[in-house]
């Protein structure tokens, strides 16, 4: 294996393993060399422990620009990446330089965020004023239907999965939680009337302090649909208030939005009872989010 794809980053390897990924990653120095070779890149070691679909690492172009190179494995969520940014076209999110795709590999070199810092080492409270203010930023982008996915077509997937694994074994929820709030994640992203372009995976851990702007968005994973489905993941990444007062966390995230908070709290019901299986403490959390 070559310089430039060691070591392979930790978290990498063992996502590779159990999604049964590792011939792909024995694709990687091949394709880093095709793509130095192509881009005129002198390429670092990969950022460690690293994520768990792409190998990321610091590169520099030949006019020694400081640059990031990404070799993600093909997988349905993270699709549009390189279309997302190009249409935010680093208004709130790392620019977009070149990308190229191969059969089970996207390459996308970007902006580099330096230093780096994540939006995690804030206080939870302050995260959630950068998160609403990258939001609408994100938002304001225009959304062409033929350019992005629905985001009915992703939560009937993930609502086809959760009932798939609901009825190979039944007792791991109450039946009468999973049915309504399974429906509702059905039902919900046909309930509006204008859709954004989405994120969908915005947390702190995606947002990292950088020289152009003082936070810059990583990693999204674009859809488009209703806006108030983006809070969601940021809200389930705070786990103690989530916990505590999971209607205050989503009132306050509503109210930094401009966003109903009815239409919130419903969304974030729905999908704490399809992260319950993999999170039971969640479904109390829904119990608790039920509205009448």
């Amino acid at each position: 294996m070559t310089d430039s794809a060691r070591p392979l980053p930790r978290a990498l390897v063992e996502a590779a393993e159990q999604e049964g990924r590792t011939a792909w990653l024995a694709t990687l120095p091949g394709t880093v060399a095709r793509l130095a070779a192509a881009w005129s890149l002198s390429v670092s070691a990969p950022f460690q422990p690293g994520g768990q679909t792409a190998w990321v690492a610091p590169v520099r172009d030949r006019a020694g620009t400081a640059l990031v190179l990404k070799l993600a494995w093909a997988h349905s969520e993270a699709r549009d990446e390189a279309e997302g940014l190009r249409t935010w076209a680093g208004n709130g999110a790392v620019r977009l330089h070149a990308v190229e795709q191969f059969t089970e590999t996207t390459a996308l070199l970007l902006e580099r965020c330096r230093p780096g810092t994540s939006l995690a080492t804030l206080p939870e409270r302050r995260q959630d004023v950068v998160i609403a203010a990258l939001l609408h930023r994100l938002w304001s982008a225009p959304v062409t239907a033929g350019r992005f996915r629905p985001l009915a077509q992703m939560c009937a997937a993930w609502a086809d999965e959760f009932e798939d694994r609901v009825a190979a074994a039944p007792a791991v929820i109450d039946p009468g939680l999973a049915r309504e709030g399974i429906a509702l994640f059905r039902a919900l992203p046909a309930g509006v009337d204008q859709e954004v372009l989405l994120a969908t995976d915005l947390h702190a851990e995606n947002v990292l302090a950088a020289e152009r702007e003082p936070w810059l968005v990583i990693d999204p994973k674009p859809y488009r649909g209703d806006a108030a489905y983006d809070a969601l993941q940021h809200i389930l990444n705070c786990e103690q208030r989530l916990h505590a007062d999971p209607a205050g966390l989503a009132a306050r995230m509503a109210d930094l939005l401009g966003l109903e908070a009815l239409r919130l709290r419903r969304w974030l019901f729905a999908r704490c009872v399809q992260e319950s299986l993999d999170r039971p403490p969640l479904a109390d959390v829904a119990r608790r989010l039920r509205i009448d």
